[in-house]
């Protein structure tokens, strides 16, 4: 991690690794790897494992592997991969020289697989995908033994042999381990190593036509990295006694030790890569970057830090049992974040022009703002201020309701580092009826820094000066999920999810003003519009029209909770 010093936290992994140091069980020891399958980009649940296995690493003064998973040459991609690099150098972590792939071992587990067909442990099998899963049985139905189960030793090298050839067709023939069918464990009742399957590799072109099975490939990588704690999620917890199964009987020292915790589950989100793969290709986002999308590059884009997401992954915890994270509290980290970084500008997302009717026409004046109050550091700019301005629509209102401390007819508000102003009419558009130009007056004293500006007023309001805002669009995003408790996964495989899409997940205003200061502001360039949220830019962005997207509103009711409890 080169951004800053991990947090020393204790949870129950690092409980594991203090009594195995206690022990000096690998030498005292202490080796990570985070293994992502290069079919589809990171999401936050990733991020958790991410933070979780390098943090773990630099804790103990350890080392962390990024290895992929490319067993699977159907489903991967080199962009995969690459969108896999870029996300987890962002997040700040950094794995030196230990970038790996499965298919580095490839041979090295063909290898192992021919000794375990000589020790009697593995055989070939030629039932069909179907067949083994009726012969494998239920929880309730004991498995029964293939046909192929006794193949002689001889026969099952032959065909290995001829498997990897390319001899047979793709699903005809697998290699199986021998162990129990009759194991409580259906995941021990003699599973896959190897499929056929003739596909070109990214790496390896057409060098294979066998590729192993995770639960096989899995405990070999680890062993050859020398990995002493492999990290996975609960769902993994059913397959550790075929990790350890590989381990054992192919006698490899000082094995490596699977540990299972909690995967994340968000509330309004889809967590699951496969899901997100299915919204990408079907055109339900814009793509894997989508701000929509809770993939790491689509929370990059949206203006997400990779503080705040490192922050939100150590304060929620690591845990051995599912529980479902309310997504409120992801966007309270960003906002805690961007609070004491963001600078303060104003833009105005609904604009209603506003004239300020005893202001020269010919002047401009240059009112100094500051920065942001939470960093002392960040000093002041000057915005202009001119007789014609764009206040926001919702800031007007002809017959205002009790507790309205905006402006009305009749009514004084201050400008924010101006003037008060005072309603002295509007005008309204003849087709539609709507009020299309509010008309004020202004106290010359009340500039403020002067003092007249002592004078009070209950509200407050942002503007621009119409001559000098800059043309922007603003994106403002929702849930991509209605259901709240869509992020838990039981719950996702219940009932299509599709169903669930937020059709208001995204909202584009096309004729937003935003201050000038802004001119050439760089995509990623993070702000706070006064009193309507905070904002990244977004790559669309020319020199004609910014682009925003709303990272997250001011709004934070996850503060209050906190405070509370």
């Amino acid at each position: 991690m080169n951004s800053e010093e991990p947090k020393a936290t204790v949870n129950f992994i690092q409980e594991i690794i203090n009594q195995d140091k206690k022990t000096n069980k690998h030498q005292g020891r202490v080796h990570l790897r985070f293994p992502p399958e290069p079919n589809g980009y990171l999401h936050i649940g990733h991020a958790k494992s991410i933070c979780l296995n390098f943090g773990l690493a630099a804790q103990n003064n350890g080392l962390c592997n990024l290895r992929f998973d490319d067993t699977n040459p159907n489903k991967e991609d080199v962009e995969y991969i690459d969108s896999i690099i870029n996300d987890v150098r962002w997040l700040g972590f950094d794995w030196g020289d230990r970038l790996f792939y499965a298919s580095d071992y490839f041979e090295k587990m063909y290898d192992y697989a021919v000794s375990l067909i000589k020790a009697g442990k593995a055989y070939v099998c030629d039932l069909s995908p179907d067949e083994i899963r009726k012969y494998r049985g239920s929880f309730n139905e004991t498995g029964r033994e293939s046909p192929y189960r006794n193949r002689s030793v001889e026969e099952n090298l032959d065909l290995f042999k001829r498997m990897r050839a390319g001899e047979f067709a793709d699903g005809s023939r697998v290699l199986r381990a021998k162990i129990d069918m009759s194991s409580p464990n259906l995941n021990m009742r003699d599973p896959v190593l190897y499929r056929i399957l003739k596909a070109t590799h990214h790496r390896t072109g057409d060098k294979w036509c066998i590729y192993p099975m995770y639960d096989y490939a899995h405990p070999l990588e680890d062993y050859y990295e020398k990995i002493t704690h492999s990290v996975c999620t609960l769902e993994f917890e059913d397959h550790r006694p075929l990790y350890n199964w590989v381990l054992n009987v192919l006698n490899l020292p000082d094995p490596p030790q699977q540990i299972e915790f909690a995967r994340l589950n968000l509330t309004n989100t889809v967590m699951s890569k496969r899901k997100l793969r299915r919204l990408v290709e079907e055109g339900y986002v814009a793509g894997w970057d989508d701000p929509r999308m809770p993939t790491i590059a689509g929370l990059r884009r949206r203006g997400y830090t990779p503080e705040s997401i490192r922050n939100f992954c150590d304060r929620i915890g690591v845990s051995k049992s599912n529980s479902l994270v309310d997504v409120r509290f992801l966007e309270h980290c960003i906002r805690e974040d961007l609070n004491l970084k963001a600078p303060r500008v104003m833009g105005v997302l609904y604009p209603l022009k506003l004239v300020i009717d005893n202001y020269p026409g010919d002047m401009v004046e240059e009112m100094e703002s500051e920065n942001n109050p939470e960093d002392p550091t960040a000093g002041t700019r000057k915005i202009p201020f001119s007789r014609i301005i764009y206040i926001e629509r919702e800031d007007f209102h002809e017959d205002p309701p009790k507790k309205y401390f905006r402006l009305a007819p009749g009514r004084e508000v201050r400008l924010k580092n101006a003037y008060i102003i005072k309603c002295e009419g509007f005008v309204r558009d003849e087709r539609t009826g709507e009020v299309k130009e509010v008309h004020c007056s202004y106290d010359p004293e009340s500039k403020s820094g002067k003092a007249g500006a002592k004078r009070k007023v209950k509200g407050t309001l942002h503007w621009v000066s119409a001559d000098h805002a800059l043309k922007a669009e603003a994106r403002l995003y929702d849930h991509l999920l209605l259901d709240q408790n869509e992020g838990a996964e039981e719950q996702e495989e219940e009932k299509d999810f599709i169903n669930q899409l937020n059709p208001n997940s995204l909202k584009v205003l096309t004729d937003c003003l935003v201050e000038p200061s802004l001119a050439g502001a760089a995509p990623g360039s993070r702000y706070q519009f006064m009193r309507k949220g905070y904002f990244c830019v977004d790559p669309d962005s020319a020199s004609d029209k910014l682009v925003f997207n709303r990272i997250v509103s001011l709004r934070d009711s996850w503060a209050k909770i906190l405070k509370e409890n």
